[in-house]
């Protein structure tokens, strides 16, 4: 990739969000200027007769509203009808939502698809599958996912209701059964890609370690707890997902240290090494699981299995705002996934491992600063995928108001904490990486972003739809229900290969 890409990649985002989202006293300024344009739109109307009152309340009442997001408050507000398309209801929730640009949904949706599991590519899916199957795969992928989440995000107001959770869709379309199963796959689906964060941000730290310190002293399990200990602390400071703002613009930079070293140091081994082996390893039993699990991953790489609590964030014409937040994760977005792991891939063969830093060789600070960015964008990322459990028990509890006061800020304590214990603790008792990524891809991406997408859309569409459009469909739904049950019986084949291989709380 040429270095202009990269440079439109972070100088445009960046500069966006210290403009737009920069904190309070970028709010302030923000404000400020609107403030200044009314003031000169309330002049040209007194001189021709007209009043004002009603609009100077509006106004006024996004100035409170946008001073108490400042502070880290979330409270009531009227609900305009410029904020949303006339009849469209809106559930109740303590989190913000209806209030950021398409732009910064698009950097949440980026931020998910760079994180730190593009270091992995390389070995849990082109070394599985080779050139040609790796490469058709991964656009085949995202060709596929990118219209299942375009049906997901035109069903966002169905009904005349904003669904800002998947599982309020679901209920609402199914029944309340429906609406328990989504939630408890939604649940599975982010407990487990929360679970790997923190097995690839303990490899990170690990590696920083034995860069400098070879001693086998330090455990992996060990830096799994730190790891676990510093994204809780980081989930207390951050409210809800809205409130990321800057971090995202910091989460690009941190993303593009680690993609240019890992792509870097990649291209000059694989221009200073012999010719590699690109032969898919493994027997024939175990060539086809590896070919089924290395599937799950695909679609893994590109879905949150969140799409529209990320879509509630943001502000009408919230459908066509979201379908613009799509379209650049799946165009310019990805550009930096596919470089590292093309890249990767080429320079080591078919003994890439499942974490691309560990394969290159290169200085030791520029091996540190790329696995320290690895760390510290997985915290932000883990946030992303964690915020639809911090949204469902701070509304379930009642926790708004200021993020600082004491209450709320002891049950983020304990709630959090908690939870991220739990993830911490299973990360360190199996850490088996590629497994965890094909298992979460089998039992919960395919049948939340595949199967119900187009099941959902074909019961809220079908009387509009034409046999083919019907047809359609339904192959989806059955084609992706047989990849599903194949993938899970694959990636439980490889749980088990690796339990026998790794002792609990394994130092790999």
């Amino acid at each position: 990739m040429s270095l202009p890409i990269w440079g439109c990649y972070f100088q445009f985002p960046l500069a966006t969000f210290f403009l737009e989202w920069g904190g309070q006293g970028r709010d302030t300024l923000a404000l400020t200027t609107r403030t200044g344009i009314w003031e000169e739109a309330e002049e040209l109307l007194l001189e021709s007769g007209g009043g004002v009152g009603e609009e100077e309340e509006d106004e006024e009442e996004e100035e409170e509203q946008m001073t108490m997001e400042g502070r880290g408050e979330v409270g009531p507000r009227k609900v305009h009808d410029d904020d949303h398309f006339e009849g469209v209801e809106i559930p109740e929730t303590a989190h913000l939502i209806s209030r950021d640009s398409w732009f910064q949904a698009a950097f949440v949706l980026t931020t998910g698809v760079n994180s730190v599991f593009v270091l992995g590519y390389s070995g849990t899916i082109m070394v599985p599958l080779g050139w040609v199957p790796g490469v058709l795969g991964l656009i085949a992928a995202a060709a596929i996912s990118l219209n299942a989440n375009v049906l997901i995000a035109k069903l966002h107001e169905f009904g005349g209701k904003r669904h800002i959770r998947y599982r309020d869709l679901a209920g609402h379309i199914y029944g309340r059964k429906a609406y328990s199963l989504t939630w408890g796959l939604q649940y599975v689906n982010l407990f487990m890609i929360n679970t790997g964060f923190i097995i690839l941000a303990g490899e990170a730290l690990k590696a920083v370690y034995v860069l400098f310190r070879d001693d086998h002293v330090m455990k992996l399990p060990y830096f799994i707890a730190i790891t676990g200990f510093v994204c809780a602390l980081f989930a207390i400071g951050i409210p809800y997902l809205s409130a990321l703002r800057v971090w995202l613009g910091v989460s690009t930079v941190l993303s593009l240290i680690y993609i240019v070293v890992a792509f870097v140091l990649a291209l000059r081994d694989g221009l200073n090494s012999p010719a590699r082996d690109y032969s898919i390893p493994g027997h024939k039993t175990g060539k086809i699981f590896s070919t089924i699990g290395a599937a799950a991953n695909l679609v893994f790489a590109y879905n949150t299995g969140m799409l529209p609590e990320i879509q509630a964030t943001v502000r009408e014409p919230a459908v066509k705002n979201m379908l613009k937040a799509l379209y650049f994760q799946f165009t310019i977005g990805c550009l930096p996934m596919y470089a590292v792991t093309f890249v990767g891939y080429w320079a080591y063969g078919s003994s890439t491992s499942s974490y691309l830093l560990s394969s290159t060789r290169g200085p030791v600070w520029v091996k540190a600063l790329a696995n320290i960015s690895a760390f510290l964008q997985t915290v932000i990322s883990l946030h992303i995928f964690a915020s639809p459990m911090y949204e469902y028990m701070d509304t379930r509890f009642g926790i708004t108001g200021s993020a600082l006061k004491f209450q709320n800020l002891s049950f983020r304590i304990l709630v959090r904490g908690g939870y991220l214990t739990v993830n911490t603790l299973v990360a360190a008792l199996l850490p088996f990486l590629g497994d965890f990524e094909s298992l979460t891809g089998a039992i919960s991406t395919f049948p939340l972003t595949f199967i119900l997408a187009n099941h959902m859309y074909l019961m809220a569409k079908q009387n509009k739809m034409s046999s083919l459009q019907k047809s359609w469909h339904w192959l989806n739904v059955c084609f992706f229900g047989c990849m599903s049950v194949a993938a899970a019986i694959a990636a439980l084949r490889l749980i088990a290969v690796d339990s026998k291989t790794y002792n609990l709380f394994a130092d790999l």
